[in-house]
C-alpha cells in the first residue's frame, strides 16, 4: 500500500508525539534491561532472542490486521535497516554494555541524532542545519573524554565498550535514514515487522549460543529477554516508525535527547550504578554536540 506524506517536514502532531514519547521511554528501559540480562546471555544470543520474540509478536499482529507483505519498492530500505539497525546495532550495543555502564552507553549511542542529521541531509536531501560541523566536533570531543574516563577506570575493555557504542550509534543512524524511504511505500507495522524478521535471520549464527544460554540463565534474565522483544523492540520500533513516517529523520532523531537522562535515572534506581564524573562530563559534551547540530 502506497503511503503519502502530506508534510514530511512538519512538526510532530499529537499522535506522532505520543508515539515518539513511548519509543523514548521504552528504549531508555532497554539500556537498563540489557545491562542486567547481559550477565546471563552473550551479545549475539541476547540480540537473537530479543529479535525472535519481537518478530513473532509483530508477524502475528501483522497477520491479524491483514496488512500482508510490503510492496517491492519498500524492500531495499527494510532489508538494509533490518541488517544494520535491528541486527548489527543490537549485537554491538549488547557487547558494549558488557564493558561500560548503561548510562555511559546511552550517552555515547545518542550521538546517533547528529549522524542522522548528517546522513539525512546528504541522502534524503533534508538539508544541513547550521552548526552541524561544530556539533560533530563537540560530540567527538565528548566521545574522547568519555573514552579517557574509561581508560583510567577500566582499561582496554572499557575503551572497547566506547568503540562498540560508537559503532552502535552509526548503525542506528544509518538504519533510520535507510528506513525513511521505505515508509513512503509500506506501513509502519510492515516496515518494523519485516525489518525485525530480517535482523533475526541475520543473527541466526548466534542460535547455538542462545540455546546454551537459555539452558543456564535465571528466570529473571529470560523474562528480561522477553521484555526486550515485546516492548523496546516490537512496540517501540513500531511507534518509532509511525512517528518517522510523519516527519523528517533529523527531527525524529532529536526526540531521543531525553533517553540518556532517563537511562541514568533508571540505572541508578534499579541497578545502583552511576557513570563516573568524567564519563558524565563526556556524555554531556556528546549531547551538547547533538543539540548544537540540530539548531536552526
Amino acid at each position: 500500500m502506497e503511503q503519502t506524506l502530506t508534510d514530511a517536514a512538519a512538526p510532530l502532531d499529537g499522535r506522532a508525539l505520543g508515539a515518539a514519547a513511548t519509543t523514548v521511554a521504552l528504549w531508555a528501559s532497554a539500556f537498563v534491561v540489557i545491562r542486567d540480562a547481559g550477565t546471563s546471555f552473550g551479545p549475539g544470543a541476547l540480540a537473537l532472542g530479543r529479535l525472535a520474540v519481537g518478530a513473532i509478536a509483530l508477524i502475528v499482529l501483522l497477520a491479524a490486521r491483514g496488512e500482508g507483505l510490503p510492496p517491492r519498492a519498500a524492500w531495499p530500505g527494510i532489508a538494509a535497516s533490518g541488517v544494520l539497525w535491528f541486527g548489527f546495532y543490537m549485537v554491538a550495543l549488547n557487547w558494549g554494555e558488557q564493558q561500560v555502564d548503561a548510562g555511559t552507553a546511552a550517552m555515547v549511542v545518542n550521538i546517533g541524532p547528529l549522524l542522522i542529521a548528517l546522513l539525512g541531509g546528504w541522502l534524503l536531501k533534508e538539508g544541513f542545519p547550521r552548526g552541524l560541523v561544530a556539533g560533530i566536533a563537540v560530540s567527538f570531543t565528548g566521545a574522547v573524554v568519555t573514552g579517557l574516563s574509561m581508560s583510567g577506570d577500566g582499561g582496554h575493555g572499557s575503551l572497547l565498550g566506547i568503540v562498540l557504542c560508537l559503532l552502535s550509534a552509526a548503525a542506528y543512524a544509518a538504519g533510520v535514514v535507510l528506513q525513511k524511504p521505505a515508509l513512503r511505500h509500506a506501513t509502519p507495522l510492515q516496515t518494523t515487522a519485516f525489518g525485525c524478521l530480517i535482523g533475526a535471520v541475520a543473527c541466526l549464527p548466534f542460535a547455538p549460543g542462545l540455546v546454551h544460554d537459555l539452558g543456564r540463565a535465571p528466570a529473571s534474565a529470560v523474562l528480561g529477554l522477553v521484555y526486550l522483544g515485546l516492548f523496546p523492540t516490537a512496540l517501540a520500533f513500531t511507534t518509532w516508525a509511525y512517528a518517522l513516517s510523519r516527519t523528517t529523520a533529523g527531527r525524529m532523531g532529536a526526540t531521543t535527547y531525553a533517553v540518556p537522562a532517563l537511562v541514568v535515572l533508571m540505572a541508578w534506581l534499579l541497578l545502583g550504578e552511576l557513570p563516573a564524573p568524567l564519563a558524565l562530563a563526556g556524555g554531556a559534551l556528546c549531547l551538547t554536540g547533538v543539540a548544537v547540530s540540530r539548531r536552526a
